[in-house]
């Protein structure tokens, strides 16, 4: 990986980087590799890019905790923990295929940091799997990435109001009334889901808060 000179520099990013340095280590699985820093580095320089208001360091952050919440739900806690690290590494926010592009990334990244392949394999399936955020039943590493990604859904009103106010400025090319329609039928298709998480954490703790959200904002939007 390279370009890592434009990463950011604050006690923030300085504590991601411990972060990413602890898990790659621990994906190793005891293997050695290159030092950790300049991964860290170009992840940090690319989740800072100026196109970005929503999914930033601070969304990274905070994907990472929620998925410390989650993590004894998963099968294996540290890919999932290096897939919140790619799931938006790449991210425009006018294309539709970051996501697979997070995901080649990752598989490029991982196995010259020192990551089995088959860590590297997960990885990347995870990140795919954030396109739909629909992992199936018993897919445990699946559900934790998704929970945690989907976890702002539930954030107290201020907060849930700043996270839509910052996806609309991500989107600020896009005409008031295209916005609009378009962000609805997120929102309504989001209402649609069954279930919009599936750890028994999630499901208890983020479902309904997660709903009223999503039905304020819709109720917002069309009238």
């Amino acid at each position: 990986m390279d370009d890592h000179d434009r990463a950011p520099r604050s006690a923030e990013a300085d504590a991601l980087r411990g972060r990413w340095h602890e898990c790659l280590v621990a994906a190793r699985g005891g293997g050695e590799g290159p030092d950790p820093l300049p991964y860290a580095d170009n992840l940090l320089a690319r989740w800072a890019e100026p196109q970005r208001r929503y999914h930033t360091t601070v969304h990274l952050a905070a994907v990472l905790d929620h998925v410390d919440t989650l993590a004894g739900h998963a099968a294996d806690p540290d890919a999932v923990r290096l897939a919140a690290w790619f799931h938006d590494a790449v991210y425009r926010p006018d294309r539709s295929e970051n996501e697979e592009r997070s995901a080649v990334l990752a598989e490029r990244a991982l196995p010259e940091a020192g990551v089995p392949a088959a860590t590297t394999a997960e990885v990347a399936r995870l990140v795919r799997l954030t396109v739909s955020h629909d992992p199936a039943d018993g897919d445990s590493n699946g559900e934790t990435l998704c929970d945690a990604d989907l976890a702002i859904l539930a954030a107290p009103p201020k907060e849930y109001a700043e996270y839509a106010a910052r996806v609309r400025e991500e989107y600020g090319f896009v005409p008031d009334e295209a916005f609009r329609e378009g962000r609805a039928a997120v929102l309504r298709q989001l209402l649609e889901l069954p279930r919009l998480f599936r750890t028994p954490h999630g499901a208890a703790e983020w479902e309904a808060r997660a709903r009223h959200n999503l039905s304020t904002e819709l109720e917002l939007l069309t009238h």
